[in-house]
């Protein structure tokens, strides 16, 4: 098993920046493609931003890309996302996710996550 503990999260003005960390424990991170995604109130779930094990390649979605950055330290075993110019819609709780096999933007896919962290954005 895999744990993911995630951190950073809180309440943030419109414009605002705000990092998310997620500690990761009980496997060899560095096999581990890692994502990030989000859940707003009455939504489903969807994707943010994932990074491939080297973390030579990361990938965004459309509503983040240019704002947001996914990066990881493999010595470390933790994931972050740079969250920049937040907006009301990013208002979500963020969880993050391991996937031994393949980077994927499908939730499915991923083995192991995290309980989340509540972002809120204030307009």
């Amino acid at each position: 098993q895999m744990q993911l503990v995630e951190s950073g999260g809180g309440l943030v003005q419109a414009g605002g920046s705000l990092r998310l960390s997620c500690a990761a424990s009980g496997r060899t991170f560095s096999n581990y493609a890692m994502a990030w995604f989000r859940q707003a109130p009455g939504k489903e779930r969807e994707f943010v931003a994932a990074i491939t094990t080297s973390g030579g390649n990361q990938y965004y979605a459309d509503s983040v890309k240019g704002r947001f950055t996914i990066s990881r330290d493999n010595a470390k075993n933790t994931v972050s996302l740079q969250m920049n110019s937040l907006k009301p819609e990013d208002t979500a709780v963020y969880s993050c996710a391991a996937d031994a096999l393949i980077i994927s933007r499908k939730s499915t896919d991923y083995d192991y996550w995290g309980r989340g962290t509540l972002v809120t954005v204030s307009s």
